[in-house]
């Protein structure tokens, strides 16, 4: 624990990766007040009364080549990360008509199919492959569905605050070895927050971008934010998200305005997830 503690208070942090493991500089964060509940084990969602209360988190499929993970926040918006409209190689926006949300995947079968028509993100946000603190807070992205989902099982999620260090949040994700069915942490914590950056104790895993983090005060679940990496200090595996708050109403505003990836020069990059040493941003914490 102290030596977790040294770590996060020196900026020192590792990005997880499939091949190797990279020393990222992030800000200082200080060090970190842990919950005397221990955090949840997942749990699948594999069946129809398990998932109920989780129809409006979906799978974002790519050209059928590679997935991350959304959430529906109204009939016709879903919230993702914005590393995943992007391709590694070429680190160009992907063609959001690329895209498909299937609200509820589960054993090969959705609530609902959508296609994207426009996708939004962060102004601020830039793929440079590189992770950082500006990166990761940034992180987010508003995809506009061709058709909003009217299905009454598909409830949409609200948003709320960042939460507070210490605070006790869940995450509902898929991941390269559970994309059939999603699967639920309903206990993590807040380790640290700095800046629009959540560094959280919760179980991520490739897939996992994008996947919406819960805030269950009032017994009822809210988004308050975004899977946007997997890290590691110290040997300790923790997850990183992303800003929300007044980011979401700044690219709700995009969206109003019509500033859209759906309007991109041809030639345009597409996400190759299913190959891992070349995957783009759509697979889990490659950047």
């Amino acid at each position: 624990m102290a030596a977790l503690a040294k770590d996060m208070a020196a900026g020192k942090w590792r990005l997880a990766r499939a091949c190797a493991v990279l020393l990222v500089p992030l800000l200082a964060i200080a060090a970190p007040q842990v919950s005397q509940a221990q955090d949840s084990r997942l749990q699948r969602l594999e069946t129809t009364e398990a998932g109920r209360d989780w129809q409006a988190v979906g799978r974002l499929d790519v050209n059928g080549e590679g997935f991350c993970t959304g959430a529906l926040i109204a009939p016709d918006l879903v919230l993702t990360a914005a590393h995943c409209l992007f391709d590694r190689d070429s680190r160009t926006r992907i063609a959001p008509q690329t895209i498909e949300f299937l609200a509820g995947w589960r054993n090969g079968r959705a609530s609902a199919y959508r296609s994207v028509r426009q996708a939004v993100i962060h102004p601020n946000y830039v793929f440079d492959g590189e992770l950082s603190t500006d990166r990761v807070r940034n992180d987010i992205a508003l995809l506009q569905l061709q058709r909003p989902i009217r299905n009454t099982t598909v409830t949409p999620f609200e948003t709320s605050l960042r939460p507070q260090k210490g605070a006790r949040i869940g995450v509902v994700s898929y991941a390269h070895d559970r994309s059939e069915a999603p699967s639920l942490q309903d206990v993590c914590a807040v380790m640290a927050r700095q800046e629009g950056v959540l560094v959280m104790s919760c179980d991520v895993d490739y897939g996992s971008s994008g996947a919406p983090v819960f805030s269950f005060e009032g017994g009822r679940a809210r988004i308050v934010s975004v899977v946007s990496a997997k890290a590691e200090v110290s040997g300790q595996q923790v997850a990183l998200g992303s800003a929300l708050a007044e980011e979401l109403d700044l690219l709700r505003a995009q969206l109003g305005n019509g500033r859209s990836a759906g309007q991109m020069p041809p030639g345009v990059g597409r996400v190759r997830v299913g190959e891992r040493a070349r995957s783009g941003g759509a697979k889990f914490i490659k950047n």
